[in-house]
């Protein structure tokens, strides 16, 4: 009997609108909760999810029926209209348009985790708009300035 055989793994990345520092420690875990909810009600794994105040990184396991940008689009509006029903904020809370995502190896997973889970750690030495550059070099993503994201100086 035929079947289809993959293993997708794509690491989402997006930034909070104007990457004003709005998510808050003190309930980050539940919007991260939320957002793994999603992802495995579209029928995707939640591999491992983080972020900074001003932006979140995500890792999946991803079907190949999936449509990426939908399930992103998903995950921003759900997350958004969670944060605002909840309070949350007390700013206006909105995701920045725009993602980058990037696959990934299996043998690559646990480095990949441990980078996600680590980010408070790893912007203690480096900024979003530095490491967010340097997946484009090292994906080789040709990309323009000022089509990327708004950012903070």
């Amino acid at each position: 009997m035929p079947g289809t055989f993959s293993q997708l793994y794509v690491q989402i990345i997006f930034a909070v609108k104007g990457r004003n520092s709005f998510i808050h420690p003190i309930w980050e875990e539940q919007m991260f909760k939320y957002m793994s909810g999603i992802v495995k009600n579209k029928g995707q794994k939640m591999l491992a999810i983080n972020g900074m105040p001003d932006h979140i990184h995500f890792l999946i396991g991803m079907k190949p029926a999936c449509c990426l940008s939908d399930l992103v689009r998903e995950v921003k509006k759900a997350s958004n209209s969670f944060i605002k029903e909840k309070k949350f904020s007390q700013f206006m809370f909105q995701w920045q348009e725009g993602y980058g995502a990037f696959s990934y190896s299996h043998s690559n997973l646990d480095r990949i985790i441990r980078y996600i889970m680590n980010q408070k750690e790893h912007h203690k030495l480096r900024t979003f708009k530095d490491e967010f550059e340097d997946f484009l070099v090292k994906f080789e993503i040709e990309y323009n300035d000022e089509y990327l994201f708004e950012w903070i100086e």
